[in-house]
């Protein structure tokens, strides 16, 4: 039976890109953004260019963990800084976001609600755990990109209002 790992990758897939409850979607705050913007750092806070990055390491690490891998960490936590800005390298990110979104879907997709409960060799967590860390880890993410995102809008606002005079 599938119930179970229907229901996490309709939650994947909703908060990718999709419908979900908190009304914001990865892929829905990311589509309009452009390579300059991404990669804006507020305040040296991390970008949202590097918050992706991040994010698809993480993703990797999922995938990895959940195939029985062992995950090598990262002393930075996978937040590195970006050599090339360019919009095509930026479309190239969100293309490689995207890839580890159907990774994990084509993954799950083959599996039975069994899986879940199994605990994975590489990590002591069981499969459903590691699923439900990546929604968790997405979630808060996504919620950071709102704030950046909404932080170079007001950055943008205050500019105008200041040349306008």
């Amino acid at each position: 039976m599938k119930t179970n790992i229907n229901h996490v990758i309709k939650l994947l897939g909703d908060h990718f890109n999709g419908n979900p409850w908190i009304d914001v979607t990865i892929m829905g705050e990311l589509k309009k953004l452009s390579a300059k913007q991404a990669a804006y750092k507020p305040g040296g806070l991390n970008s949202v260019w590097e918050i992706v990055n991040h994010m698809i390491s993480w993703r990797k690490a999922l995938i990895g963990r959940v195939m029985g891998k062992p995950v090598k960490y990262s002393d930075d936590n996978f937040f590195r800084e970006v050599k090339d800005r360019s919009p095509e390298a930026w479309k190239k990110t969100i293309a490689e976001l995207k890839k580890s979104q159907k990774t994990i879907i084509s993954f799950l997709q083959k599996q039975e609600d069994e899986l879940l409960e199994t605990v994975s060799p590489a990590s002591g967590y069981t499969f459903y755990e590691l699923v439900e860390a990546i929604l968790l880890h997405d979630a808060y993410h996504t919620g950071q990109i709102v704030l950046i995102k909404n932080f170079i809008q007001l950055t943008i606002d205050n500019h105008a209002k200041a040349h306008k005079g």
